[in-house]
């Protein structure tokens, strides 16, 4: 039996309520609007470059926003000895390639268990609490939510084109 994505059904945004559940919610909803996008598509689907000649794909994204889930809250946030898994230091494009439709359910969960832990590691922190980037300094836990919803809305979009170019859904 070929492993298709599970239906996932994105919650209603917050419209009243205090800073933190609603940057949580955001982040959440854009979480759930991505994984929308994958629903309902197997391994090959989810690996097929729908938009020639970029190498995006469902299954690249998948695998991007993973590092980028545990890089930016285990490892920077947390301080978590933990490296990217999928990208390549010096290949922005190193979550992308090589992909194996086969490891597709494997590697959706590895983004639904990083998802767990990014809400685990910020639970205990305040919004104004802060880290140190490797690159640019001091950042706080607030910009770091408003980061997330923007690197998950970015690629939305990717994934909202893509979805569309393999088999015409749309999310509405």
């Amino acid at each position: 039996m070929t492993w298709t994505a599970p239906e996932v059904t994105p919650a209603d945004e917050p419209l009243l309520g205090a800073e933190r559940p609603m940057l949580e919610a955001w982040l959440d909803r854009h979480r759930a609007t991505f994984l929308a996008n994958c629903a309902g598509l197997s391994g090959e689907q989810l690996a097929t470059a729908s938009t020639p000649p970029s190498n995006l794909t469902l299954l690249g994204l998948i695998r991007h926003l993973t590092d980028v889930e545990r890089v930016w809250f285990r490892r920077r946030l947390a301080g978590e000895d933990v490296k990217a898994r999928y990208g390549v230091p010096g290949n922005r494009d190193g979550a992308f390639e090589h992909l194996d439709p086969a490891r597709a359910e494997t590697e959706y969960a590895d983004l639904l268990a990083e998802m767990a832990k990014s809400r685990a590691a910020v639970a205990s922190r305040d919004l104004d609490d802060t880290f140190v980037h490797e690159r640019v300094g001091e950042i706080s836990v607030r910009w770091l939510y408003i980061h997330l919803i923007e690197e998950y809305a970015q690629h939305n979009g990717h994934a909202d084109l893509i979805r569309e170019r393999i088999d015409g859904r749309t999310n509405e």
